[in-house]
């Protein structure tokens, strides 16, 4: 796994010292943090309870590639476009809310699926694309006190972690484990799993930047990031018998951040 992420580490160098070459950029750096909410096998889809209760917390480094310098005004990519690399850690608990945990407090499997819990680790390192529509980057950057509302989108290399595990004894234990996840699911002896792996995410943000002052901006970010693996939470049911569990994992990230201008 080192060696993944240091390929993907020196690929954003790479891109990022090539376009340096290339155009006259200034560089901007800061760190992100905030609430994150994940959306996964664990409860049920679309339940307030669900949503609320399976969330964690998120961190991240940023740097930012700025196109809008002097020698590069008056071209619309570069006074509205900005290129952001990240680098992000994110940890969520997981456990199962809903109906079918609500139902029959009495019943063997509504124990099972109260008793389960898990937790997920991400290392999320990639590449986004800033859009800012209304305000071109020169003018917001000449005005102290200004809003520039963005949106954004993004690939990711997402190194995943997940625990699962049971209060009232060992996972994969008929007597333990709720029927769903007993069955064998994609390429796994049950359709749940301990694991660490990699995964190739996408996001879709929308935020906003304040001018602080000359050097400094603030930001509000609420982004959507999707996984192309349903085993980010540890829980993936074989989907030919449980048609209700089609849906890959994801979350949403709500961070606040901080930047700093390196040049002007």
């Amino acid at each position: 796994m080192l060696k993944q992420i240091a390929l993907v580490f020196f690929t954003i160098v790479g891109f990022t010292t090539a376009s340096q070459a290339q155009f006259n950029l200034a560089h901007e750096i800061g760190v992100i943090f905030g609430p994150v909410t994940f959306q996964s096998d664990y409860g049920e889809r679309n339940n307030f309870d669900n949503n609320i209760g399976n969330n964690g917390f998120g961190i991240g480094v940023v740097h930012f590639l700025n196109f809008s310098s002097n020698a590069n005004r008056d071209y619309y990519f570069n006074e509205h476009f900005k290129l952001r690399s990240e680098l992000s850690f994110n940890k969520v608990n997981l456990q199962h809310f809903g109906k079918w945990v609500e139902h029959d407090p009495e019943a063997l499997d509504t124990q099972q699926l109260k008793a389960m819990n898990g937790k997920t680790t991400l290392l999320n390192i990639g590449t986004q694309v800033e859009f800012f529509p209304f305000i071109k980057i020169h003018d917001f950057e000449n005005t102290i006190g200004s809003f520039n509302p963005y949106i954004s989108v993004g690939i990711m290399a997402s190194f995943y972690n997940t625990e699962v595990s049971s209060s009232i004894g060992q996972m994969g234990d008929p007597a333990i484990t709720y029927p769903k996840y007993l069955p064998p699911s994609d390429g796994r002896q049950n359709g749940f799993s301990s694991e660490s792996g990699v995964a190739v995410s996408g996001t879709l943000g929308a935020g906003v930047h304040y001018k602080l002052n000359e050097m400094n901006d603030l930001m509000f970010e609420v982004r959507y990031q999707g996984f192309a693996s349903d085993w980010i939470d540890g829980l993936n049911p074989n989907k030919n018998l449980y048609k209700e569990n089609k849906s890959n994992d994801s979350q949403v990230w709500f961070n606040f951040g901080y930047v700093y201008y390196l040049e002007f």
